[in-house]
């Protein structure tokens, strides 16, 4: 129970995120809502770092560990927030899912457990027709070729990428480190790296001009999307595995778009959706080969699977 309320809760902090971001948009730039919002998520998870310091539970190696997740969330963040000033949330969001199949993908180079993935037909059906899904999805929006929408297109795709391979450092640098702790390291580094991204790419100085419904979704969303959702993640994984929670994390698109049609009047048409549902389809089937990976028998039976 404890699981299936984790997932659910990475679900539904994971889909608010986006709509805050967007609503961000109209007021302060990328760097600076990345920056504010992480801030909050940094001083959320900060008393727990510090109780786990006074008490004599912390790693200090994780000062160090984290270094390398560190590195590929800056970029992840900084694109994430950079997309929605482009495109419309449940869009954004349904191309940010390829970021399953890259998991796969680099969990294939640098974990020597994962290669026999590369014999299983159901994960290559799954890739192809998340590929197919993904051309679709872009084929049939009808402002494509829009210069906007291509920039928002490419940030989407290379953010799922960089999700990947945070999701990656993660599990090897962070393995063995309490989540909690994990991620208040995170947060702590993360927030000033994308500081630095604001100063340097940013205007800071229009945070002065942030109304309470402006500060209300950098507090919201910075405690939700960020402090929360990431720990819920880790917190089901550690309990069920992986499969299952990021079954329920495909769902995000369609409670993105839900909301977005709502918010900002998003649609996306009938072609987009199905499509979409095959891109969501094949990822469901990637992550669903990992799982039968792990839990079959080793052997010459099941080396084809």
């Amino acid at each position: 129970m404890v699981a299936t309320a984790a997932s659910l809760g990475a679900l539904c902090c994971w889909s608010i995120g986006p709509i805050f971001i967007k609503q961000l948009t109209g007021y302060v730039d990328s760097w600076t809502q990345n920056a504010l919002r992480y801030t909050v998520a940094c001083l959320f998870w900060l008393p727990v770092l510090l109780h786990f310091m006074c008490v004599g539970r912390f790693d200090h190696r994780t000062w160090r560990l984290a270094l390398l997740p560190v590195a590929t969330n800056v970029a992840m963040q900084s694109l994430w927030a950079a997309m929605f000033y482009y495109i419309n949330p449940g869009f954004a969001a349904l191309l940010s899912k390829t970021s399953v199949l890259w998991v796969a993908l680099f969990s294939l180079v640098f974990f020597a457990d994962e290669r026999p993935l590369a014999r299983s037909r159901c994960f290559w059906l799954g890739l192809t027709l998340s590929a197919a899904g993904v051309c679709g999805v872009l084929y049939f929006k009808p402002d494509f070729t829009a210069a906007r929408t291509l920039w928002g297109v490419l940030i989407a795709l290379v953010c799922a990428v960089m999700w990947a391979a945070y999701a990656v450092a993660v599990k090897v640098r962070l393995r063995d480190v309490d989540s909690r702790c994990g991620f208040a390291v995170i947060s702590l580094y993360t927030t000033l790296g994308l500081w630095i991204g604001a100063i340097l790419f940013g205007h800071p100085a229009r945070t002065a001009s942030l109304r309470f419904s402006g500060w209300t979704a950098v507090i919201v969303s910075g405690i939700t999307a960020i402090a929360l959702g990431h720990v819920c993640f880790y917190t089901a994984i550690k309990r069920i595995g992986a499969t299952l929670p990021s079954l329920v994390i495909l769902a995000q698109p369609f409670v993105v778009f839900s909301i977005s049609s709502v918010v900002f009047g998003e649609r996306l048409t009938l072609s987009q959706l199905a499509f979409g549902v095959l891109l969501l389809a094949g990822a469901g089937l990637s992550v669903w080969a990992q799982e039968d990976l792990r839990t079959a028998p080793q052997g010459p039976a099941a080396q084809d699977r």
